[in-house]
This record gives structure tokens, sequence and C-alpha cells, in this order.
């Protein structure tokens, strides 16, 4: 997850905090990046379902700031690797047809041209 923040006052991105996220009742720590986002990485972000999620945001010389919602993650986000591989297998299957049917085609041409030159 890449979190952005910026203050209110003129839209600039807070790059000196320290961020932590509470998500599904685990508290993690995230990782400042130097275009001054946040980066977040747990398995529970790809766990389906609904969750509360927590952002406690300190400032130096600025009063804490803890900001509340829910994040919620479609049930396919945990399946993705089950369907690229049910992918990986239809584009064999395409090419092994593609692949039989041109030597079908290439053993046609060749026994009629074998039958053509008497």
């Amino acid at each position: 997850m890449s979190i952005h923040i910026s203050r209110l006052e003129d839209n600039a991105p807070v790059r000196d905090a320290t961020l932590t996220v509470l998500l599904r009742g685990v508290v993690h720590p995230t990782v400042a990046e130097a275009d001054g986002s946040y980066e977040l990485q747990t398995r529970d972000l790809a766990t389906p379902g609904t969750a509360a999620v927590v952002f406690d945001v300190v400032e130096k010389g600025v009063p804490k700031v803890e900001l509340k919602g829910e994040i919620s993650v479609a049930d396919g986000a945990a399946n993705e690797d089950k369907n690229s591989s049910r992918q990986l297998g239809w584009w064999v299957l395409n090419f092994a047809v593609c692949i039989g049917f041109l030597m079908l085609l290439s053993r046609r041409r060749k026994l009629s041209a074998d039958h053509e030159e008497p």
C-alpha cells in the first residue's frame, strides 16, 4: 500500500512524520519513500473482506493525528496466482492447436504436390 499525506494549509506532502497503520488488530510501521509517500507491505492487505484501518501520524511540533477508515479487499485479489496459471494454460493450448493446424496444412499441401508430379 502506498500512502500519501499532505498538509491542509498548502497541500504540501508530509515527509518527516512517523506513520503507523493499525490493520486487522495489528500495528504496522511504514517506510518513508523519497517522493514523500509512505509504503506498507503486509499480507493483511491481501486478506479478502472489509477491515477497519487507523493511520497514526506523528510529526515534530504538531499534535498526533489519527485518521480512521475502512479498507475493502475483493475476493479475487487473493486468487491472482491461480488465475494467471489458468491463463498460461489457455495460451499453451492455443499455441498447440495453431501448431497442429499448421502441420496438418503443410502435410496436406505436400501430399497434394506429390500427387500432381507424374
